[in-house]
């Protein structure tokens, strides 16, 4: 290894060299370049500045981070480099590739004897926060180049051995450091072969078996262990060894053979699926926690914490295992360490730490500083400090002996409540606005201390008196649990004090504080007691009673209100429903004066069409036709001197007419068929206009807008694709803006036969990664935003809410990579102004959607079912009330046998009426 990285250090000399000669060359030639290249260097410089100012500022910023140790590297500050690693690896636990790459630059420097013990450091440090073959495997491969130093052969042994116990269960990459073991010892085997002529002939055969068995047993440790490519170990072992295999490790090797089938399933599943796989690995892990073999279960563990270490569940179920299972200090301490630092904002991993901690004998001093890095760890809930109090204040009162009336663990444990209740009233409320301890349970469970275990009811009065000023007063289990609590520790008379204060304060439940007094003094109270406590509850509950006599009252005048208002409503409604159809009867007079002079056509027309019910799927003409042109709805001939009335009046309003065919929809076609809705009514062709757009995502075989009766476009359409990949591909086209409007694609569903299908596709639970930004400006951009937002961490997506016609609502949805840069994001932007806007931050997490009823179907007795009426997405709308004439709402006859008795089926329809006999029946009412 020694002369490898002596050849890795020249070349790297030899490189900037090179380096250096050709930017002097360019320097020469071309004035130009060496500017910009010194631009870039000062621009770097600025660059480095502002991550460093950023740093002081908020120390957790990952992405800063890792960008100042980049610029810093390229910049070739090596000192600057190496502080600049060491501060991060102090707050965050480092990666693969940031450990190799620190490594890997720390041995390029490696000069001396010390030098390499620092590179060792390293190592150790690397190989502690996630499990990694490659970082094993490179330990292994430096110590081998401080063979010759003294101890190094032990030392190159007890990495490897390390090693293989760390990482040697791994399937698919614990081979690697199999056979770079067993390449060390055959190499020292094949190195004491030329050392016979040497030594005595015993003693050389006594060095060479042992390392000879060395190798041997290499060979038996590793086929005895399912891994990938076992075959191909057996076969070498076969070929490299002088002896016959024995049967036990042939026995063996089978045996480990039988247990990798059983685990390829699993190993293949996570090979095909892509990062971070956690589902894969909670199946893993499942299947070795029934095995048990607590090796294997916490190799899995650690593999799946590699890609998913922002997981806090994942990390509870590993530290839960490894405290009530392995129960060994190191490994479960490890664990608990690397989860808080992984995820600092779960305060229930800080919890686990901390009893922990104390569950192993950890010292005081070190339990108290992992309590307060869990203060400034950034919680997202003001619960979250209440927890972690409660956790801590635990702790110290374990740690008392209150067999003795005055301790510095006692002052410790009073000390710590004051102080608690003082953070939470400061700190906890002026970040949250509340103390998150409304009931102020840690102050309750001090009273409790101190009248249970310090007989010291005066300052548990005094607390409780404290408890009951912050709003506690009105709740009758707030009274009852320090009446319990005097009880228990004090005398009658606080009791007595205590229950008639709650008689007077309670206002959820005073019947019950009453009881409980009047059950007090009729078991331990004088007469004049009794005769006190049965006025004051007398008093107290006639004059709550008053108080819900009003309440109702209140209530129930409020309610006629409301009654009086629908009825007046009702009554502008009807008024001017009536005076509409006065001034259409009046309509209708003028019009039929002025039909008197023309020839009767109602005699002479076609029968018109009845008006067409609302069609899922149509598609617009080529063309409009010509007057007198066969081409009319019903697609029969009409002659083009005469007119239907409806055309004569559309004619006279200017407005054209399309024809439009009706075509059936085909069900079996949804599949490649997306349904495209909140477009602009005033689209022109929208055919033509959609075309262009979904052919991007594959072969159009059809564009279907759906047009009104009088040839309007009504805003949404279906396009039809040839493949079903494209259909996919379109949907990825939703919210795209069309002349200004988002147009909304969905897939094309049939809602009657599939009447949960859920169109929405933004996620309505608790989102920890994302975040909730209100107030903004409504002019702020997308871009606007993100730039604000990147500074917080590495922002994924930003959704700016629009209204359905595209303007923006002042609202918008942030997802950050992690729970704790978006934790950060509120704690920095929560407040902050644009634009003489203060907008709002916090954790997303919507309001539940409400789930529509599902109507039953109304069936009449001895019928078939009704057909259901279907509303539009408000409700039964003005443009939904029946148009049919009164005096036609007539029931038929099979619906009026079936409410007399069964009914028999109708075998007959009555016939359908044209719009000239509406007409005809219309001038026999105005007749009589």
């Amino acid at each position: 290894m020694g002369p490898e990285w002596d050849q890795q250090e020249e070349g790297v000399s030899e490189s900037d060299g090179d380096e250096e000669y050709a930017m002097a060359s360019s320097a020469e030639s071309s004035p130009g370049e060496y500017e910009w290249g010194y631009d870039e260097e000062e621009k770097n410089q600025l660059e480095i500045e502002r991550l460093e100012e950023q740093l002081s500022i908020n120390v957790y910023d990952y992405n800063c981070h890792v960008d100042l140790i980049r610029l810093l590297r390229l910049e070739g500050e090596l000192t600057k480099v190496r502080m600049a690693r060491q501060k991060m690896s102090e707050i965050f636990p480092l990666t693969e590739e940031l450990w190799l790459e620190w490594l890997h630059d720390e041995i390029s420097m490696a000069m001396d004897g010390l030098d390499r013990e620092h590179v060792y450091d390293l190592f150790e440090r690397a190989v502690k926060d996630y499990i990694c073959p490659n970082i094993w495997l490179e330990y292994g491969q430096y110590s081998v180049g401080g063979i010759g130093q003294k101890g190094g052969l032990e030392k190159v042994r007890s990495v490897f051995e390390r090693a293989l116990s760390s990482v040697g269960l791994h399937m698919t990459k614990g081979l690697a450091i199999w056979e770079a073991y067993r390449e060390f010892e055959s190499a020292i085997v094949e190195a004491a072969r030329p050392m016979a002529g040497f030594l005595s002939p015993s003693d050389w055969e006594q060095t060479f078996d042992s390392q000879l068995e060395k190798v041997h047993s290499l060979f038996r440790r590793q086929l005895a262990i399912p891994l990938y490519d076992m075959e191909a170990t057996f076969a070498e072992y076969e070929e490299w060894s002088e002896d016959p295999i024995p049967e036990s490790v042939i026995q063996s090797y089978n045996k480990a053979l039988q247990q990798l089938e059983k685990y390829k399933p699993y190993e293949e599943a996570l090979l095909q699926a892509e990062a971070p796989r956690l589902a894969e690995y909670q199946a893993y892990i499942d299947f070795e926690m029934k095995i048990g073999d607590p090796a294997r279960i916490q190799l899995i563990f650690e593999r799946a914490l590699v890609e998913n270490c922002l997981v806090p569940d994942l990390w509870i179920r590993y530290s839960q295992y490894l405290d009530r299972q392995l129960k060994v200090k190191d490994l479960v301490l490890s664990a608990h360490s690397r989860a808080v630092r992984n995820c600092p904002w779960t305060v229930a991993l800080w919890s686990r730490y901390l009893l922990a901690l104390e569950r192993h004998g950890v010292e005081h001093r070190v339990i108290s500083v992992t309590f307060e890095k869990a203060l400034s760890a950034g919680f997202i809930q003001a619960t979250d400090y209440v927890e972690i109090w409660q956790a801590y204040l635990d702790y110290l009162r374990r740690r008392v002996d209150f067999k003795q009336d005055s301790s510095k663990e006692l002052e410790e444990l009073r000390s710590a409540f004051a102080r608690a209740l003082e953070y939470l009233k400061q700190e906890v409320e002026e970040r949250f606005s509340e103390s998150g301890d409304p009931s102020c349970l840690i102050m309750q469970n001090w009273a409790r201390i101190e009248a249970r275990l310090c007989n010291n009811m005066q300052k548990a009065r005094e607390l409780w008196d404290s408890i009951m000023t912050r709003g506690n007063a009105k709740f009758a289990n707030m009274w009852l649990e320090y009446y319990n609590l005097e009880r228990a520790h004090g005398d009658t008379q606080h009791c007595r004090k205590a229950l008639h204060r709650a008689v007077q304060c309670t206002s959820d439940y005073p019947e019950h504080v009453c009881e409980v007094l009047l059950t007090m003094e009729r078991t331990e109270g004088t007469l004049e007691d009794w005769d006190i406590a049965v006025q004051k509850t007398e008093t107290r509950l006639a004059r709550v009673n008053e108080q819900r006599i009003k309440a109702a009252e209140k209530e129930a005048a409020l309610a006629q209100q409301e009654e009086e208002k629908v009825e007046q409503r009702k009554r502008a409604r009807a008024e001017k429903k009536a005076l509409k159809k006065k001034q259409k009867t009046r309509g209708a007079d003028k019009h039929r004066a002025d039909e008197d002079d023309e020839k009767e056509w109602g005699d002479d027309e076609e029968e018109q069409p009845s008006k067409r019910r609302r069609v899922e799927n149509s598609v617009p003409p080529a063309g409009e036709a010509e007057p007198g042109s066969e081409a009319d709805l019903s697609g029969s001939s009409a002659p083009a001197a005469t007119e239907p009335p409806s055309e004569l009046k559309e004619v006279r309003g200017g407005a054209r007419r399309r024809d439009v065919p009706k075509v059936p929809h085909d069900s079996s076609k949804d599949g490649v068929t997306v349904f495209v809705s909140n477009l602009p009514y005033g689209l022109g062709e929208p055919a033509a206009t959609l075309r262009p757009l979904f052919e991007a995502c594959g072969d159009v075989v059809e564009v279907r807008p759906i047009f009104s009766n009088r040839g309007d476009f009504r805003g949404y359409c279906y396009v039809e694709f040839r493949e079903e990949a494209a259909a996919l591909q379109a949907l990825q086209l939703d919210r795209q803006s069309v002349e200004g409007r988002p147009m909304f694609v969905s897939p094309c569903v049939d809602k009657s036969k599939n009447p949960d299908f859920k169109v929405f596709r933004y996620s309505t639970a608790l989102e920890k990664h994302k975040l909730f930004v209100s107030g903004l400006p409504f002019s702020c951009t997308k871009e606007e935003l993100e730039e604000i937002c990147k500074a917080h961490g590495t922002v994924k997506d930003i959704r700016l809410v629009t209204n359905r016609a595209g303007k923006p609502k002042g609202l918008a949805y942030v997802e950050y990579e992690n729970e704790l840069q978006a934790s950060q994001a509120v704690l920095k932007m929560d407040g902050m102004t644009i634009r003489e806007n203060v907008i709002k931050v916090a954790i997303s997490n919507p309001p539940q959607r409400k789930v529509p009823e599902k109507p039953e179907a109304r069936k009449a007795p001895g019928s078939a079912l009704l057909p259901r009426q279907v509303y539009g997405a408000r409700g039964k709308g003005r443009t939904q009330l029946s148009l049919l004439p009164r005096a036609l709402q007539r029931p038929s006859a099979a619906t009026a046998q079936a409410e007399n008795g069964p009914a028999t089926p109708a075998t007959t329809e009555a016939p359908k009426m044209s719009n000239a006999d509406f007409a005809k029946l219309l001038l026999r009412k105005a007749a009589s």
